[in-house]
């Protein structure tokens, strides 16, 4: 039986969902190992795909001091050792681990265990946790290494049926993920005004925290966009779009390339070594999305970009940079292991 371990961040969480999924398909549920912190609780807590979901009190190693950096190691080996104990009894025979600080026990397990070990890593560059454990890893899965044995990131079938052919900006994507992002929002607010007296129709996707005082800005203004905090499947909000506004997250990217729909990508600036900046200039070098940095984001800057973006040539060049049934490829990959 397969273990997944990982989460605290939706991004994460999804991809462990996926391969979940995906193991259902073929009658296997697997066991789930994450952390008591982050949204790994809300997200799996008595979910029908895993067998069983055990929530470790792990956390973080980075952005603490030192003392907190020792603290949090040390706890991590105590958690390991438990965790090797549980591979054991339940008969776990690989571990696969979608990264972040709630997969760091089960992985040191499977080490220490010598259970199989296998790594997703979503970003183009290598989370630290990852990088570490990657000499132990009987394989490493990414989007952005040609050497990885599946290089398609494990999006969701439903992205994949939005694909079609998009030329005129009719309407336009602001997405700020499920907790929001502060800047998208406020972006999106200050070309509002613009994109309404051009006929241009807004979806916005607000997040939780701003959804409220952001619909009432647009209801004071007279503008019908749809606002919306947080909505799942998030594709079904975005059938008739043309083109979007987001942060370079690896899931939301994949996601948008996967329903080809052309973006311009305002990377989160204070993200671990800038890599949302390097996952969105992957697409940029295929000629597949526009990549501006924040602080070089402005509303008349965006209007611009709006003004001139070649949708067609976008929509076009997003052909083939993701193929589908990844979660489905990186399980066949993994039983194909003795």
């Amino acid at each position: 039986m397969t273990a997944i371990t990982g989460g605290g961040t939706g991004g994460h969480l999804s991809i462990a969902e996926a391969i979940a999924k995906e193991y259902n398909k073929i009658g296997v549920k697997p066991l789930y190992i994450g952390s008591t912190n982050g949204q790994d609780r809300s997200w799996f807590e008595n979910s029908p795909l895993f067998c069983k979901t055990i929530f470790l009190p792990s956390y973080g190693v980075v952005n603490q001091g030192f003392l907190g950096k020792i603290k949090s190691v040390l706890n991590i080996l105590k958690l390991s050792f438990k965790v090797k104990r549980i591979l054991k009894q339940e008969g776990i025979t690989k571990v696969f681990s979608v990264g972040g600080y709630s997969s760091a026990a089960a992985s040191f397990a499977a080490i220490l265990g010598n259970v199989p070990l296998f790594i997703h890593e979503q970003n183009a560059c290598m989370g630290r946790l990852n990088k570490t454990i990657s000499f132990f890893a009987k394989e490493i899965f990414s989007s952005y290494d040609k050497n990885s044995k599946v290089k398609d990131y494990p999006v969701s079938g439903e992205w994949f049926t939005l694909q079609k052919k998009r030329s005129k900006l009719k309407t336009v994507a602001f997405l700020g993920g499920s907790q929001g992002a502060k800047f998208i929002n406020y972006l999106a607010l200050e070309t509002a005004l613009w994109l309404h007296e051009n006929g241009i129709k807004i979806v916005h996707q607000t997040g939780r925290n701003e959804y409220e005082k952001i619909k009432e800005y647009y209801e004071k203004e007279g503008i019908k966009a749809d606002v919306f905090a947080f909505h799942s499947p998030l594709c079904d909000k975005l059938k008739n779009v043309d083109f979007a506004v987001a942060r370079s997250g690896a899931g939301s990217m994949w996601e948008l390339a996967a329903a080809k729909i052309p973006a311009l990508f305002v990377p989160y600036p204070y993200a671990a070594k800038n890599h949302q900046y390097f996952n969105a200039k992957v697409l940029e070098n295929k000629n597949a999305a526009v990549l501006v940095e924040q602080n070089d984001v402005s509303a008349k800057i965006l209007i611009s970009i709006l003004c001139n973006v070649d949708i067609a040539a976008l929509n076009s060049a997003l052909d083939g940079v993701i193929e589908p049934e990844g979660a489905k490829k990186i399980v066949e990959a993994m039983e194909s292991y003795a």
